[in-house]
């Protein structure tokens, strides 16, 4: 199915949340170019700025930089507002990253179709940090589940007592396999990026690549060529709503 455009009733909401590019001197096609070739690539800034300077477009690979730490969360909280409301089944998982040399823990929460409902890094994966992440995911999506999926951690049975108690809970390694492959994306940009420095950078950077990243990956495999091409079509075209391309007057 072609992903909708625009929520019926919804505009008013979409054209408010538009980013505000005041006072930058590059067109808004550029910021957004750059900021997509960033978050879906496992391209450095300076890469990127090559990219541009081979398409005859002058700009530092800090200005890029930049752009991408303004305007990368507001580009992924836009689309993340026109997706359609999460399946009932989520998927929980955590996985341990390196941040400056500590053990750090990546919690990721997806529904049935694969799509990235919420990301959180904290330092421990205890009952505590389970029932954070529970709370956050509830409040972030505004939905509840039907069945939550998640491997044998005990944190989770605990945590899960305590927040959803009257939602179905399964634990099993080899039910979980949803969440475990979410992670392949994130690992492989970790590797790009020779890993995070800081948790509130890590937690930055894979809160919007969450949010950019898995927009331009449909499963392919599901569909045929010409299938993939008109829903590459209709995301591209909704990517241009959210960064505020698609208001832009033609160029003459």
């Amino acid at each position: 199915m072609i992903l909708e455009l625009i929520v019926p009733g919804r505009e008013s909401l979409v054209s408010s949340a538009l980013p505000s590019y005041k006072g930058h001197r590059y067109p808004v096609e550029i910021i957004a170019h750059c900021v997509w070739l960033y978050f879906r690539f496992p391209l450095s800034f300076r890469e990127v700025e090559e990219l541009m300077l081979q398409r005859g477009v002058f700009v530092s690979h800090e200005t890029v930089r930049r752009w991408c730490a303004k305007f990368g969360q507001a580009y992924a909280n836009g689309l993340r507002r026109r997706r359609p409301r999460p399946g009932d089944k989520w998927h929980l998982d955590e996985v341990f990253i390196k941040i400056n040399g500590e053990l750090k823990y990546l919690w990721r929460a997806v529904d049935a179709d694969g799509t990235v409902l919420d990301i959180l890094v904290q330092g421990r994966r205890d009952k505590a940090a389970a029932r954070r992440f529970f709370r956050t995911l509830l409040k972030k999506t505004c939905s509840v589940p039907r069945v939550v999926v998640t491997d044998k951690l005990r944190s989770y049975g605990a945590a899960h007592r305590e927040v959803m108690p009257s939602i179905e809970h399964r634990q099993s390694k080899y039910l979980n396999n949803r969440a475990e492959n979410s992670h392949q994306p994130t690992r492989q940009r970790e590797r790009a990026m020779k890993g995070f420095r800081s948790v509130g950078g890590a937690q930055r950077f894979l809160s919007a690549f969450s949010g950019i990243s898995p927009h331009f990956r449909p499963r392919r495999h599901l569909m045929t060529a010409s299938e993939y091409r008109a829903e590459m079509t209709a995301r591209f075209a909704v990517w241009d709503q959210v960064t505020g391309v698609a208001g832009q007057p033609a160029a003459a």
